[in-house]
């Protein structure tokens, strides 16, 4: 699993630089966001803790079905400054892990993308999600439509902290749910947007 990080890496770089030529073969088909949200919210018998972030990077490549996206760790805002600390310091470890990523491929690539222009479609995409140092094989569902230019992205899952082994102290283990509930919400702008069919 070790060895599988820097590949991770280099594809979520090579993605987002690839991106970032207009003109080039990439830009095909081939959509992005450095502003998408995220948020996600645990739910327990003691409290109610949700953070939103607003800072994420994602690409999509509607010729192949490949996705990728990153969470800068330490953009995440709670109600409370204390809570955000804990977060950061004693949880997420943000500082030697700083960010959390995907990528993945859309299930039935082919169909979904040929019926897009129709409408939002519900999507499944199967893939890496690397977080606190650990990847996982993991499964994101959502729904994908073009609108006005943009391809609109709405994904949810939900997150086992201790699958990514984020340890959370006993003394405020029933603060925090064992499933976290985790969405996205991402409109991404074509690359190109004179080589991007519309609906």
């Amino acid at each position: 699993m070790t060895d599988y990080l820097p590949r991770l890496g280099c594809l979520l770089v090579a993605l987002l630089l690839g991106l970032g030529s207009p003109g080039s073969a990439w830009g095909q088909g081939k959509y992005m966001t450095r502003a998408g949200h995220i948020s996600f919210f645990s739910a327990s018998i003691m409290e109610d803790i949700e953070a939103r972030n607003d800072k994420v990077a994602a690409v999509f490549d509607l010729s192949s079905g490949q996705i990728a996206f990153s969470v800068p760790i330490h953009d995440f805002q709670f109600k409370r400054t204390l809570m955000q600390e804990h977060f950061n310091e004693n949880y997420m470890e943000s500082d030697k892990y700083p960010k959390a990523t995907f990528t993945g491929q859309l299930v039935n690539a082919a169909q979904v993308l040929k019926q897009l222009p129709g409408g939002g479609q519900n999507v499944e995409a199967e893939g890496s999600l690397t977080l606190h140092g650990v990847t996982r094989k993991a499964i994101v569902t959502g729904t994908l439509q073009l609108r006005d230019g943009q391809l609109v992205v709405f994904a949810y899952f939900n997150i086992a902290p201790a699958d990514f082994a984020i340890d959370i102290p006993m003394l405020v283990r029933e603060h925090i749910a064992k499933s976290v509930s985790v969405r996205i919400n991402l409109a991404c702008e074509a690359l190109n947007p004179a080589l991007v069919s519309q609906p």
